[in-house]
């Protein structure tokens, strides 16, 4: 498995990613297909710019072009303050391999060794028992059930946190 940053030409797996009924069962349903490619561009230059950590999993380094899926890794703002906000996304094919989870634990192992992230959050949906699945096996800890908003939708979610000097598995 390989993680590089995304490309430009990433836009036809987020389409697969974010505007597949199915991928996006979870998270509100699908997205519109008209705006990835400039969801693309941007993430492009935030990656490029060292600002998040957007990766794409590529389950075989000697093809580059097959995408499995993505992990993020970003930081905002919230209620409670700054939050470092870890999210991933596996295409069907790809999952029950372990893509997903070696991907996670790649990107908070340099997140641990990067420094800046402090405590890592991620917030699968409640139904999303692989997910959900990923988060116990590496280490987080379950903080609460609550709702919490992407794409401008409001999802039932787990609030996991993990202590990258201290509790990553």
């Amino acid at each position: 498995m390989l993680l590089r940053n995304v490309e430009l030409g990433d836009v036809e797996a987020y389409v697969r990613m974010r505007c597949d009924p199915v991928m996006m069962a979870d998270l509100g349903g699908p997205l519109p297909r008209e705006g990835m490619a400039g969801k693309v561009a941007r993430d492009v230059l935030r990656a490029a710019a060292d600002a998040d950590w957007i990766r794409m999993i590529v389950p075989d380094p000697a093809v580059p072009e097959v995408v499995a899926g993505s992990v993020t890794l970003w930081s905002h703002d919230s209620a409670d303050g700054p939050v470092s906000e870890i999210g991933w996304m596996v295409l069907p094919e790809f999952q029950g391999r372990g893509l997903g989870k070696r991907a996670v634990r790649v990107v908070l192992e340099e997140a641990r060794e990067d420094g800046r992230w402090g405590v890592v959050h991620a917030f699968p949906a409640v139904g999303n028992g692989a997910s959900n699945g990923i988060c116990r096996s590496l280490g987080f800890r379950f903080v609460a059930a609550r709702e919490v908003e992407f794409a401008g939708r409001v999802l039932a979610a787990n609030h996991w946190a993990v202590d990258l000097r201290a509790d990553l598995v």
